[in-house]
């Protein structure tokens, strides 16, 4: 093996790093990024859970008074 086979082993092992260490870079910011999105989606799923939940319930409340009035108002026509 002469010295410029030598120098092109190097080099090509130098390229070789350079692009595995670049590779391991992009994996890990794109590793990075889907755990931000994952985050934001559970963040924004619970508002919904939440905004629901509430809606829900003050839709059940209007309905319970309101049923409550119409059925006073259907006993008081009986009676009269």
């Amino acid at each position: 093996m002469n010295e410029n086979e030598g120098e092109f082993d190097a080099r090509s092992e130098i390229e070789a790093l350079k692009i595995a260490q670049a590779t391991q870079v992009a994996a890990m910011a794109g590793a990075q990024a889907t755990l931000a999105a994952v985050d934001a989606g559970s963040a924004a799923t619970s508002a919904a859970v939440h905004a629901g939940t509430w809606s829900t319930m003050v839709a059940g409340a209007g309905g319970l008074v309101a049923g409550l009035f119409l059925g006073m108002a259907i006993v008081s026509a009986r009676n009269d």
